[in-house]
């Protein structure tokens, strides 16, 4: 991914933040609530159908340009459409209610934000699309401004080293699960906002390394010792939950019984949830990756046929210097 399209990163993600840092605390639902649960929040539904439609509209102009299908797939809109889906399930669904009655509920809406929405995003290439949403002019200003941006140039390529991401996304993940913080977020809108916010940016930096559309991606041995690593951070989380003698977090002391479970079964599911399932999203991912690592393949050839983003002419548009 060229240095131009980088300088989009914040500004796509800006989209989606009001989408996916809304929160609502308040009082816990009961099952006889889940119906009218659901969260029509103007922020979240606003924020998802503007991302939708500046992709829908780089989409159409990329491929009007460099043809239908060419240097985004189908395949990779769909997996935006699904990141967007996942979001949608998240936040205005009954589960982001029901998370503050149920901590196996609330880990669902993480592990959605983690497992789900972040790595679909990734590999829905939203910044090259976005991109061609806006005019060409307005791409050269943001390429000059960008270019010129050394400080915010020198803190993308730190923030994009493996070992930085991959932290950022490990502690992220402990941080908001030691019971004082996640009291906090419960209880304070403002603090489930940074919960949202922090959760998903640093999962999307996670994921973006190893599935990013174009330019240099990691090897399949990185790859694999990226994501097992984290992998096993997740496994050994889920473990500690699952068999914890008590209950960690008073704020669903009382909230539980109306769903049929006490506080520590609540408690073990959720962390069953971030073991098993988690656990399955990484298999998942890692076994085409150890297969191209056995197998000596350390990137995927390009179809016949297929266009990468360096052949479609506008691109050079993304320069300060060049036009297409």
């Amino acid at each position: 991914m060229g240095r131009p399209l980088r300088s989009l990163a914040l500004g796509t993600v800006s989209v989606l933040l009001p989408a996916v840092a809304w929160a609502h605390p308040g009082i816990a639902p009961e099952p006889h609530d889940l119906w009218s649960a659901w969260t029509f929040a103007p922020a979240v539904v606003l924020g998802l159908a503007l991302a939708g439609w500046l992709y829908w509209r780089g989409l159409r102009a990329l491929w009007r340009r460099a043809g239908r299908g060419r240097v985004v797939g189908p395949w990779r809109a769909g997996a935006f459409a699904a990141s967007l889906a996942a979001l949608f399930i998240a936040l205005v669904s009954p589960i982001d209610a029901v998370g503050t009655a149920l901590f196996a509920v609330h880990m669902v809406q993480h592990l959605l934000l983690i497992m789900i929405a972040a790595p679909l995003m990734a590999l829905g290439d939203p910044l090259l699309v976005m991109l061609w949403a806006i005019p060409l002019r307005t791409r050269r200003v943001v390429a000059r401004w960008w270019n010129g941006a050394r400080v915010l140039r020198g803190v993308w390529r730190v923030l994009r080293l493996a070992p930085v991401a991959w932290a950022l996304h490990v502690i992220a993940l402990w941080l908001w699960h030691i019971p004082a913080l996640y009291e906090l977020a419960i209880r304070h809108e403002f603090v489930h906002v940074a919960e949202h916010m922090t959760f998903f940016l640093t999962a999307l930096l996670f994921w973006w390394l190893p599935l990013e559309p174009h330019g240099r991606r990691m090897s399949a041995a990185a790859a694999v010792l990226y994501l097992f690593a984290a992998a096993l951070q997740s496994t050994i989380l889920g473990a500690a939950i699952t068999f914890a003698r008590r209950p960690w977090y008073p704020s669903h002391f009382g909230t539980t019984s109306a769903w049929g479970l006490n506080p520590l079964e609540d408690q073990q599911l959720a962390g069953l949830l971030m073991w098993i399932p988690a656990g399955t999203i990484y298999l998942i991912v890692l076994l085409p990756l150890v297969w191209r690592m056995l197998s000596g393949t350390t990137a995927a050839r390009p179809r016949r046929g297929h266009r990468t983003a360096g052949d479609v002419p506008s691109v050079a548009g993304l320069s300060a210097r060049g036009t297409p």
